[in-house]
């Protein structure tokens, strides 16, 4: 059985938890989102995505 889940969906439940339990700030969460929104606008969104790509390609090849 294969699970897929979204990496909107990961990051979303990681920055709950370290809001919930490790100390993170509303607000710290916030800054990165609006980071992560200007990264998504500028010249090296091609770059990091490709990048998540073939990590989550890699990831996805191991045989446990």
């Amino acid at each position: 059985m294969a699970l897929s889940i979204s990496a909107v969906v990961l990051l979303a439940i990681i920055v709950f938890l370290l809001v919930r339990k490790s100390g993170l700030k509303a607000g710290h969460a916030v800054v990165c989102m609006l980071l992560g929104f200007y990264l998504a606008s500028s010249s090296v969104a091609p770059t990091i995505s490709e990048l998540t790509t073939n990590v989550a390609g890699m990831i996805g090849g191991f045989k446990f």
